[in-house]
């Protein structure tokens, strides 16, 4: 009989200056399947990121010794590692911080273990080499990165080149906040940084054409002051 290849098993790297949130964690994600390392400050953490070599790391933002920013900062500086910030901090400007210096989520603490294992999930998905037909589809629409044709219940949908834009961005980092800054720089320029109305136009434009009901949006998400999200559905 031949033998069933192993599934492969996930690596999370958790840094945090906190034992009990990393005892919860290592409880919580080994129980999901996950081999759990862990660090208890930013240098540490690089080290261990450097060594270990993780599939995604779970990274605080308040380490005794080094600002979690930093810390994300120089692992982007060698690796694009999948990484979720955790913090209580829940200010606009520590999300768009954190976002802007390579986070791929963030999540404020408290977070409960279902919704946190369901971003990891998403997260490492995301990692994943993309199918070569560069085909993304979400609930009733789909939209054909390689053709750039935009396709609702089976019936193209006419976008204007910069709804076009703002989607592809969405859609290439679905499931990850983009912030404002990052969709006016590649949409519109360095120039455009600071002018959210663009943003808000054409946003509302796009959902009235691919949202069933755009003032309950289930697919392009508002994440308050700080950005967009795109949503995966089945």
């Amino acid at each position: 009989m031949t033998p069933t290849a192993a599934k492969p098993v996930n690596t999370a790297l958790v840094i945090d200056d906190e034992p009990q949130i990393r005892r919860l964690l290592r409880v919580t994600l080994e129980a999901n399947g996950y081999t759990v390392f862990d660090a208890v400050n930013g240098n540490d953490g690089i080290v261990q990121a450097a060594q270990c070599r993780p599939d995604i790391i779970l990274l605080d933002l308040g380490l005794p010794d080094l600002d979690g920013v930093e810390v994300l900062k120089r692992i982007r500086e060698w690796s694009r590692v999948p990484v979720i910030v955790l913090s209580v901090r829940d200010r606009e400007d520590d999300k768009i911080a954190a976002l802007d210096a390579g986070a791929d989520d963030f999540v404020t603490k408290p977070f409960s273990s279902g919704e946190l294992l369901a971003r990891l999930r998403t997260t490492l998905r995301r990692s994943q080499p993309q199918s070569a037909e560069a085909i993304f589809r979400s609930g009733n629409f789909e939209v054909d990165l390689a053709a750039r044709i935009v396709r609702k219940n089976g019936v193209e949908v006419k976008l204007t080149p910069t709804e076009y834009s703002l989607l592809r961005l969405l859609v290439v980092h679905a499931g990850k906040v983009i912030t404002h800054r990052q969709l006016l720089t590649e949409v519109w320029g360095p120039n455009a940084i600071g002018q959210t109305h663009y943003l808000r136009v054409h946003i509302a434009h796009l959902r009235e054409k691919l949202e069933d009901d755009a003032a309950q949006p289930r697919f392009i998400i508002t994440e308050p002051a700080v950005g967009y999200r795109a949503i995966e559905q089945e």
